[in-house]
């Protein structure tokens, strides 16, 4: 090639580029006039009482903007990713205000409401415009004062605790709401229906204080006493975009044996592994495709966080201990098999395992590869 040709290329290659970076500084003035419009979308639902995520809405917005796409020759699960990603976005510029499903409230009492998660419905009950008070341990002196104006008294802190708060809100208010949100339901749920004899729930976040509000978020609902009293506080979080799931304390803590349990369990086996054999966790990440690294910040993740969480969680309940012995024992049988070489074995147990699984398995399937590719263009795997 040519210098002149070079030249040519080059000069080419600049006007090319330019043209794009005209075109991306379109798609923020795009994006910021869409801004604009969703705020005043949340104007319009915080009056109403509208919530904010509205599926149908989504999903006919997402089938729409495909077909546009497809019609333009532009990929479909492109616009899907920047739909949804767009979407996120106005979500959260629609949540400054909600409605305030019940201004007959007087106040609203969170205990432990200076902690992580506890902040975060502190934050939700101010923005949809309740009389909030934080309750800490150091409050107690001031115990009668303010419960007794209190219409709803939430319980937010640490598992080993909760029972122990509980038991201390034997003098609310008849009609006052006694609600926790602890991961664990039938210890804290029996223990405030013992506590207080007006209307009580058991509930479950089923996201971290990281969470910037319950927009799409999951919240289990363990009824205890009263429901016609707090149905209002359920419609409230439907209205910060929750998705309420409703099933009995018993149903929850076994489920969450599984959830919960069993995968914090084993991750921390998994780190005491890792830390005896004492491998280069640089070289590791290094060598690893990008589901391994995301396994590996798992592991790592929890190694961050509060032992004493975990502990709580794991140590709660006995038949936790016996769900994991089951899980010593599988695992000793799968060990057996390799002992002994056979593989046919192995791959009829793989094959039988899957079957049970069944088409949960193919769906897992796909949606971790969608996973893994937004996370690796998020560079959120890479080191």
């Amino acid at each position: 090639m040519s210098q002149n040709d070079h030249e040519q290329f080059a000069q080419q290659l600049s006007e090319l580029r330019h043209g794009i970076d005209e075109l991306d500084t379109q798609l923020i003035d795009i994006l910021a006039k869409r801004a604009e419009l969703t705020s005043k979308v949340g104007e319009v639902k915080a009056k109403t009482g509208m919530p904010i995520y509205v599926p149908e809405r989504e999903a006919q917005m997402l089938e729409k903007r495909q077909e546009q796409a497809a019609e333009r020759g532009v990929s479909g699960s492109l616009i899907e990713d920047l739909m949804r990603r767009i979407m996120r976005e106005s979500y959260h510029t629609q949540n400054n205000r909600y409605r305030c499903i019940n201004p007959g409230i007087k106040r609203v009492v969170v205990i432990g409401g200076a902690g992580a998660l506890g902040k975060v419905f502190v934050g939700l009950f101010e923005r949809s415009g309740y009389n909030v008070e934080i309750f800490e341990k150091d409050d107690w002196s001031r115990a009668d004062s303010l419960f007794a104006e209190a219409s709803l008294v939430l319980v937010s802190v640490p598992i080993n605790l909760t029972v122990d708060v509980v038991a201390k809100l034997n003098s609310l208010p008849e009609d006052c709401i006694l609600a926790d949100i602890t991961s664990i339901k039938h210890k804290p749920l029996d223990a405030m229906m013992q506590a207080h004899k007006g209307p009580v729930v058991g509930l479950h976040p089923m996201f971290g204080p990281d969470a910037p509000g319950m927009i799409k978020q999951v919240v289990v609902v363990c009824h205890g006493r009263g429901a016609s009293h707090y149905s209002w506080l359920l419609g409230q979080m439907q209205t910060w975009g929750a998705t309420l799931f409703e099933v009995t304390a018993q149903e929850h803590d076994k489920a969450m044996a599984f959830i919960q349990v069993m995968r914090h369990f084993n991750t921390f086996v998994y780190g005491a592994h890792l830390a005896g054999e004492n491998p280069n966790l640089n070289l590791l990440t290094q060598l690893s495709s990008p589901i391994y690294r995301l396994e590996l910040a798992m592991v790592g993740r929890l190694f961050a966080q509060s032992g004493q969480l975990y502990a709580d969680i794991i140590f709660n309940n006995p038949e936790n201990f016996l769900l994991l012995k089951r899980f010593h024992q599988r695992f000793g049988e799968a060990l057996s098999i390799l002992d002994k070489g056979e593989k046919a074995e192995f791959i009829r147990q793989f094959n039988e395992i899957g079957e049970w699984f069944g088409d949960y398995a193919k769906t897992c399937l796909i949606d971790s590869k969608r996973l893994l590719l937004k996370a690796d263009d998020d560079q959120m795997l890479r080191t």
